[in-house]
């Protein structure tokens, strides 16, 4: 195209004039390039002078042509660079090392949310609280500044349903903590792909950002989901709670991506929070069991609040809570034991891996490593008594109910000694008698 553009008018003039004067010619040639106006005084022949435009024409368009693809080749790499670096600092709050004070909680803003910000706030943590819109938060500050602990709260906004990957990267910062209590709204009955779209989707949006993007990222040391119960039935109440467009369905699906992750987890399934209140507590006792053993119950916002923040709380409890799917219900009748006890009863879904070095080892290890061996001289203890329960089931403990009454269980209220009776010899001499008597 530049050779059209430079050529054009000269060999136009000379295609149409070919016989022209030398005056002309050199009026002409005044219009030229400094090339071609050398050329045109040193050759009178309009043939040789097209050539030689021509020839240098082409030089110069090689020459320009090879400039031209250096500067697109340099401004590829400049982009490609730039690009590279944006997505490294994207990532720069992942390949940095976490803060293990420092928990990211999504959802913030909600009934469980609010109150798990509170609680683990007031165990010490700084906490990224991720909200929608940072207008809206204004009654969790309020409630943490009654706790005169703001200076612990950073509100981040983040919509993990509409958030790029690299801007929830960016909110999750160097938490090494992560709790999900988000759900689709109850009040949206209307909105067909609410579950979908949020209890799911953005829930899985959330895992991926966890994840280290390479082996020199720092990991996430454990992450809560809270879902609910029946996630995985089909049968009843379950399909009446999946007519909400499929939402325990999607709250499945977000279950095994995080499973699938590999991430240090817990997933707690509470029972309906609809009605009680946080005095429910008072009168009902938590309760904490497998996967798939409730198809209904009760449980406050405020005892699944506290459950995270007990898991939270230090290393030997999420240990204990290690890669586990836990039901929360509370029951009057269930006795008041304390959490880390319940959370030992249920069972990881994973092997548990070995402790970094700067954990703090569990309690139960440290009792362990100070015990000495007993001399093989002393005589040894003798064995425990078994306890009525074991006589009564031939020896095997029964398994523990969750009434606390057990403790009358023996208990039984008086009665009468029955008549004994009597020998066969006396019942013969008394048949005797009575035939005697009867002839």
């Amino acid at each position: 195209m530049d050779t059209i553009v430079f050529l054009s008018p000269p060999l136009l003039l000379m295609s149409h004039r070919p016989h022209a004067s030398s005056s002309a010619y050199t009026t002409a040639s005044r219009h030229l390039p400094p090339l071609a106006a050398a050329a045109a005084s040193s050759s009178s022949s309009p043939r040789l002078l097209i050539k030689q435009q021509m020839s240098s024409s082409i030089i110069g368009n090689n020459h320009s042509t090879r400039q031209r693809s250096l500067l697109l080749s340099s401004r590829a790499s400049a982009a490609s660079s730039a690009s590279t670096a944006t997505a490294a600092a994207a990532l720069a709050p992942a390949q940095k090392e976490r803060e293990k004070d420092v928990v990211f909680v999504a959802g913030a803003t909600g009934r469980v949310g609010s109150r798990a910000v509170r609680e683990l706030i007031k165990l010490g943590f700084r906490v990224r609280a991720a909200v929608r819109n940072a207008q809206r938060a204004t009654s969790l500050v309020q409630s943490v500044q009654q706790l005169k602990l703001e200076a612990q709260l950073e509100l981040v906004e983040c919509d993990l349903e509409k958030q790029a990957q690299e801007g929830i990267v960016s909110a999750i910062g160097h938490a090494s903590l992560v709790v999900c209590s988000i759900g689709a709204s109850e009040k949206e009955i209307l909105d067909v792909t609410g579950p979908y779209r949020i209890d799911y989707m953005a829930t899985n949006k959330l895992v991926q950002a966890v994840w280290p993007h390479s082996a020199s990222a720092a990991k996430v040391e454990h992450f809560i989901l809270v879902t609910s119960l029946g996630t995985n039935k089909i049968g009843f109440p379950a399909f009446l709670l999946n007519l909400f467009w499929g939402v325990l369905y999607w709250k499945r699906r977000a279950e095994e991506a995080l499973i699938a992750s590999g991430i240090p987890y817990t997933i707690i399934r509470p029972g309906g929070m609809e009605r009680p209140t946080d005095a429910f507590k008072e009168t009902h006792n938590l309760v904490l069991a497998p996967e798939d053993t409730y198809v209904g119950g009760q449980v406050s916002n405020l005892q699944v609040a506290e459950l995270i923040g007990c898991i939270m709380a230090t290393n030997s409890n999420r240990r204990a809570a290690y890669c586990k799917i836990v039901e929360a219900v509370a029951e009057t009748t269930a006795p008041l034991l304390p959490m880390e006890q319940l959370l030992s009863t249920i069972p990881s879904k994973r092997e548990r891996e070995p402790p970094a070095a700067d954990d703090e080892p569990p309690e139960d290890e440290t009792e362990a490593a100070e015990v000495k061996p007993s001399d093989p001289k002393q005589p040894e203890p003798p064995a425990p008594v078994a306890e009525p329960s074991e006589t009564r089931t031939g020896g095997k403990a029964a398994e523990p109910t969750l009434s606390p009454y057990t403790a009358y269980e023996a208990l039984k209220p008086p009665s009468s000694p029955s008549p004994k009776q009597s020998s066969s010899k006396a019942s013969q001499a008394q048949a005797q008698q009575m035939q005697e008597t009867a002839s």
